[in-house]
């Protein structure tokens, strides 16, 4: 069997070139195989194995062989054929992956060790996700090691259920407390994204009620040009629009702001029309005040700051999402409000 495994890894060095010259380095397996390989092009690809073999040859040696052991004897040899063509087929990267990974890392060959990363991924477990995790800190990987942790997070539950968890906690507990350490801020990232979402889902409603008020009016607040026999019924989003309608009030009352002075309330209420007015995509028949005085300040600075379009940016996308979580037809109907509202220039508030 030795012999038929010898004779048909002796052929493959000279398949890919009838034209090289006599093999002059022998590769030493671990199941005692040894394969016919050439110096120069081993050397070519690989720093380390040039640099095991400008080692001198012992005393009475003739031949020179190079042991690379600790792993099959097939993924040694899928490795000699890497060197020469640099060809990885995916049934080696299926059956030797991780071992091709060791080897591309061992030996400073960065085109395989690349290859491997990628295909080891792909095949990605949640039982082999500790071991390609530790493989992938061993052997320098960071893409891996990264999507071996988010793997970890993800199925946390199954994985604590492996061998592979249970082996880890036994015999490298710190590699177990850098994981929890990742999950934990992985956990604080997901709060700290749903608590921004929240705010920016909250800063969209308080436009729509803006917009709402200036438009029609709604309880205590309306337009100045808008005759009504009776004050307006509470909205859908009284609570929201409750807050805007006090803010409002505020603005019109505040004697700090008629010194020139003006508060915290003040200036949040500007910074909901200022905000209002780099949203607002229906300038024509726009009814908040002060859209056109903001549009044009943004225009006179050349634009806004970073932080602001930021801001702007996340605004959009939480009323974007908002919008998509609404049924079809009361978007229908919202958008044929919107196209059918009348162009009227609005100049203060109304109190009720």
């Amino acid at each position: 069997m030795e012999d038929n495994n010898h004779n048909s890894t002796s052929t493959f060095a000279m398949s890919s070139a009838s034209e090289l010259p006599e093999p002059n380095v022998q590769i030493l397996t671990s199941s005692g195989v040894r394969i016919p390989a050439h110096f120069s092009i081993l050397a070519m690809v690989s720093p380390v194995l040039d640099n095991i073999m400008e080692r001198p040859v012992k005393h009475g040696s003739s031949e020179r062989v190079i042991p690379i052991l600790g792993v099959p004897c097939d993924a040694v040899t899928a490795f000699i054929k890497y060197l020469y063509n640099s060809m990885c087929t995916e049934e080696q990267m299926e059956k030797y992956g991780i071992h091709l990974l060791v080897l591309s890392h061992v030996y400073l060959v960065p085109q395989l060790k690349q290859r491997c990363s990628r295909g080891v991924s792909q095949r990605l477990t949640v039982e082999n996700a500790v071991d390609v995790l530790q493989l992938a800190r061993l052997c320098d990987v960071p893409d891996l090691y990264l999507k071996c942790l988010k793997q970890v997070t993800a199925r946390f539950k199954a994985v604590e259920q492996t061998e592979g968890w249970k082996f880890m906690q036994e015999h490298d507990p710190w590699l177990e407390l850098h994981i929890l350490r990742f999950m934990d801020e992985a956990e604080s990232r997901r709060w700290r994204q749903r608590k921004e979402q929240r705010l920016y889902l909250q800063l969209s409603d308080g436009l729509e009620c803006l917009e709402h008020i200036c438009r029609e009016g709604c309880t205590t607040v309306g337009p100045y040009d808008v005759e009504t026999a009776k004050k307006p019924s509470p909205c859908d989003k009284y609570a929201t629009c409750q807050g805007v309608q006090m803010l409002i009030k505020h603005l019109v009352l505040c004697k700090r702001r008629a010194s020139g002075v003006g508060c915290c309330r003040c200036n949040r209420m500007w910074q909901l029309l200022r905000l209002h007015s780099s949203i607002c995509d229906h300038p024509d028949s726009c009814r908040v005040p002060l859209y056109r005085q903001f549009k044009w300040k943004a225009q006179q600075k050349m634009g806004e700051d970073a932080k602001w379009k930021l801001l702007v940016k996340k605004v959009c996308s939480a009323k974007a999402m908002l919008s998509l979580s609404l049924p079809k037809r009361k978007r229908e109907e919202e958008l044929k409000e919107t196209m059918g509202r009348t162009a009227h220039a609005l100049k203060t508030f109304r109190l009720y």
